[in-house]
């Protein structure tokens, strides 16, 4: 008896394509299956065709978890809270989603034994691990996921890891330089995380700048890359005004511009407010920063890149150049 195709408007299983070849469903998942698992040409040609015929189409998450491997990208972050963080993750889970692969998105918050975290809630092996996390490093996560593919975005790389780098220095140059051309002498600077190794380099790089353009700082002042932090800090910086206020992330120069509009100060009138990383919505009107970025589509390219061919990664990483760009605030 012919086997009835699946309805109009469902979407076609293993059972429909095993139906339609003559075959096992097991028969299904072995032909389909990216890796090498015993099944005759013969059946294999059949499941084929028959899913071509069906429109059938695996899908990715499903298969990832079904064999703990092949089609899963870990995706390792601290949180979701900055600006800059949504700016990258929607094209970068879109990306990934591109190459029939899909993201998990783990999210390690401020714990500093990731290990445990990793080990108590999950034990799948992927075929790769982004690590943007300050509290990962290489060695790690190549234990934890049972993998070498291991791409190192928090500065935390080592000889076995591949590594892809933000050059933020030159920005940095270059927003200093353009500050002291507008005749700032002294400034603040409002930092984020210290746990994390590219804002201890991204601290450094406003040190270093200022000292080259005889800009002074007069004070660091610790936040936590939030715009609640921001505000806060206004209220430290309120107290002694400088000529200007470099951030280390806009959602924190958002919240200082603000902060520091209570006390009846805006930029550039009274001071000159630059911020980090160039978000989307830092360019609104409300808050026309000026700020340091770089090309997100660059970065995701080159991820998507080592997603593709971990074997052929340069060895010695990627650098992506940061860039000022000028705006209201400065």
């Amino acid at each position: 008896m012919t086997e009835k195709p699946p309805r109009e408007g469902k979407r076609p299983t293993i059972a429909d394509v095993a139906r339609a070849a003559g075959v096992a469903p097991a028969i299904v998942s072995r032909a389909l299956s990216p890796s090498r698992r015993p099944v005759s040409l013969e059946k294999k040609e059949r499941v084929l065709k028959a899913a071509a015929e069906l429109g059938y189409h695996q899908n990715p998450l499903a298969r990832g978890l079904a064999t703990k491997s092949i089609d899963l990208v870990a995706v390792i972050i601290n949180y979701l809270s900055d600006l800059s963080d949504l700016d990258l993750f929607d094209p970068l889970l879109d990306a990934i989603q591109s190459l029939g692969k899909q993201a998990i998105l783990i999210r390690v918050g401020r714990t500093k034994r990731i290990d445990d975290f990793l080990r108590n809630s999950l034990s799948y092996h992927v075929h790769a691990a982004l690590v943007f996390s300050d509290f990962a490093d290489a060695g790690e996560v190549r234990a934890l996921f049972h993998s070498d593919n291991v791409l190192m975005l928090n500065g935390r790389f080592d000889a076995e890891s591949a590594r892809i780098r933000i050059d933020e220095q030159s920005g940095i140059d270059e927003l200093v330089r353009h500050a002291r051309g507008r005749g700032v002498g002294s400034a603040v600077l409002v930092t984020g995380r210290v746990s994390s190794l590219v804002e201890e380099a991204r601290i450094a790089a406003y040190r270093s700048a200022c000292a080259a353009a005889g800009v002074r700082l007069l004070s660091e002042v610790g936040g936590d890359y939030s715009y609640g932090s921001g505000v806060k800090a206004a209220a430290v910086i309120a107290v002694a005004m400088p000529e200007a206020v470099f951030c280390t992330s806009d959602s924190m120069a958002m919240g200082v511009m603000d902060g520091l509009a209570r006390a009846g100060r805006r930029p550039p009138a009274d001071y000159l407010l630059y911020g980090f990383d160039a978000v989307d919505k830092g360019n609104f009107a409300a808050y026309d920063i000026s700020s340091v970025g770089f090309d997100r589509s660059a970065l995701v390219a080159g991820i998507l890149a080592y997603l593709g061919a971990p074997e052929e990664f340069p060895a010695a990483g990627l650098d992506i150049p940061t860039r000022f760009i000028a705006r209201g605030t400065g």
